[in-house]
């Protein structure tokens, strides 16, 4: 982590927690990452994670992992779960000096406030400031009003403290139906900011919490759970996502209406991440889990932290993103080529090289020694020597790209056709001499060559050129693995905003995934575990699906070599721009 801190960003909030340190504002800096745990984290949540954790990191405080579990209709103990481990997968070395969490080593939880909560509001209550409110869900959005005009105050707003008291313990027992009643703090139904006209700050909700059970019927909203679960932390900079900002006047208040002891907590906001070709919706995402347009919520193709994890992305590349991205006060459409390009970085640092043949075409070798081996020399990774290198077995049968074979090659095609001379990666050079072709298909099946022993390794003693160089397996030692190849998941940049009338589902990528069952891989691929990722020469980072067997090994595509996407996107011939609604 030593190198991240030393290279860490600069932005306007770490501007503002660097003043505070200055001035020693605080006895110490206490962030927060505080999830709904509704849904799995994405790569959003990513940049919010690590501003929080890096904030906390850079200035030797703490950052509190914590779950605002107010609405329990939607949690599930899967997505605390998932959430716990995402995080720690993401912030890595972090976790042991900056991951805050409880002594039992588990998450924080609103939940685990509901009590001290349910007293903030009796406070409220007797301090004048909160009311039972009859009113129906139709008639209080009546009541509100619109930003233009002034809301109409509930009939129910000027109840004696006593009486609130009384129903408001009712509510608790569990006396009134759901939806009949709801507590509400007593603000300004004039106020231009809707958030402050007398907002609900609980419900009834006759449904069981994943953590606290029966405990509870009714539950706190967001707003006041939120601002109370900071306090209650020593949290001393809450930061949110800008859609938060209309909320803070209410955040303030709630704090200083109850005028607690010691420093408050200080809400701050910074733009929310947009990426192109994807969405960013929990509930757009659970959509496409429920209806099995993808497979669950870790499918490769998902923008979430499982599914880039599953699909080979280091921690340390999704950090990277974060960081040069920045933070900032205005939303923009960040292209998801640049986290490739992170990913591509970090990975070609440290990813063992393999050569695999995703779509194979049997080549025989004709003055090859039939039954012999060589046993050739092949460097792991380039970018580190300190890796080695690996023996790669090399017959007379073996197997290349069918992309890397043209009958009637165009102009600018220099790899292997009839008379044309080609080298083979760390081997041979060899000539292409002849082609047998399926008699009803007209497809060619294999191909005949000879090949020059002068040129071991690769080399041309006599100095001629040799225009292409391609990789291939031997047939007689190739491992056969399953290979899933991903494209972006929606063809349009910005699938979350389309034309009215429009679903943003009809821009899925029908070719987002292809599986490849016959690829053949060198012998080393022989011995693999779930994660593991290497670089298949010339054709992109690989990794190892958890769901693969001894018996069947399972590849996932992590990146390309290269950008791709972009050269077709330059050209015309790629993304569809929906019309903006």
């Amino acid at each position: 982590m030593s190198e991240e801190i030393v290279n860490k960003p600069s932005d306007f909030i770490r501007d503002i927690v660097t003043a505070h340190v200055v001035e020693k504002k605080y006895p110490g800096i206490v962030t927060r990452f505080p999830p709904e745990p509704n849904g799995y984290l994405h790569i959003g949540h990513a940049k919010s994670i690590c501003l929080n954790f890096g904030i906390a990191l850079e200035n030797g405080g703490r950052c509190n992992l914590r779950m605002d579990d107010t609405n329990p209709a939607k949690e599930d103990v899967e997505y605390v779960d998932s959430i716990t481990t995402d995080v720690k997968w993401l912030i890595g070395g972090w976790a042991d000096h900056v991951l805050g969490l409880k002594p039992d080593g588990t998450p924080y939880f609103a939940s685990d406030y509901f009590q001290a909560i349910y007293d903030f509001a009796e406070t409220l209550i007797k301090k004048g400031k909160a009311y039972v409110c009859d009113l129906s869900a139709d008639d209080m959005e009546k009541f509100r009003g619109v930003p233009e005009r002034p809301g109409t105050e509930s009939p129910f707003r000027n109840r004696s403290v006593d009486e609130n008291l009384d129903l408001f313990r009712r509510m608790k027992a569990g006396d009134f139906p759901d939806g009949t009643r709801t507590l509400r703090v007593r603000i300004d139904m004039t106020s231009p900011n809707m958030w402050l006209r007398d907002p609900i700050i609980y419900r009834i909700r006759h449904t069981a919490h994943h953590q606290s059970g029966n405990a509870w019927c009714i539950y706190p909203m967001y707003d006041f759970a939120h601002c109370l679960s900071d306090y209650l932390e020593g949290i001393t900079h809450s930061i949110c996502t800008l859609e938060f900002e209309v909320h803070r006047p209410l955040y303030d208040w709630i704090l200083e209406a109850l005028e607690l002891p010691r420093y408050l907590p200080h809400q701050y906001e910074f733009a929310r991440l947009n990426v192109t070709h994807t969405v960013m919706s929990k509930r757009k995402l659970l959509e496409l889990v429920e209806k099995k347009l993808v497979n669950g919520w870790d499918d490769p193709r998902m923008p979430t932290v499982s599914g880039m994890r599953r699909r080979g992305y280091p921690a340390s590349s999704l950090r990277e993103f974060s960081r040069r991205i920045g933070v900032g006060k205005v939303e923009n459409m960040i292209d998801l080529s640049l986290l490739e390009f992170c990913v591509r970085e970090d990975l070609n640092k440290t990813a063992l090289r393999v050569m695999a043949v995703l779509k194979p075409l049997k080549v025989v070798i004709d003055n090859y020694p039939d039954g012999h081996t060589d046993e050739l020399d092949a460097v792991n990774n380039p970018e580190d020597l300190s890796a080695g290198t690996r023996k790669v077995p090399f017959s007379r049968v073996i197997y290349i790209e069918q992309d890397d074979f043209r009958e009637e090659p165009p102009k600018e095609f220099f790899r292997l056709a009839p008379g044309r001379e080609v080298r083979l990666r760390y081997a041979y050079l060899v000539t292409c001499t002849g082609l047998v072709k399926d008699p009803v298909t007209g497809a060619v099946t294999e191909l005949h060559c000879t090949y020059d022993p002068a040129t071991r390794g690769g080399n041309t003693p006599d100095g001629r050129k040799v225009k292409s160089t391609i990789h291939w397996v031997s047939a007689a030692h190739a491992v056969d693995v399953e290979v899933s190849l991903y494209d972006r998941l929606f063809t349009c940049e910005d699938p979350g905003r389309i034309e009215e009338g429009k679903d943003f589902k009809e821009f899925l990528n029908q070719g987002s995934l292809t599986v490849l069952s016959a690829v053949k891989a060198e012998p080393v691929l022989e011995h693999v575990k779930a994660g593991d990722v290497y670089q298949f020469e010339r054709l992109g980072y690989f990794c190892v699906d958890p769901s693969s067997t001894s018996d069947k090994k399972k590849f996932n595509r992590t990146v390309t070599l290269r950008d791709d996407w972009a050269k077709i996107e330059k050209k015309g011939a790629g993304a569809q721009k929906p019309k903006r609604g």
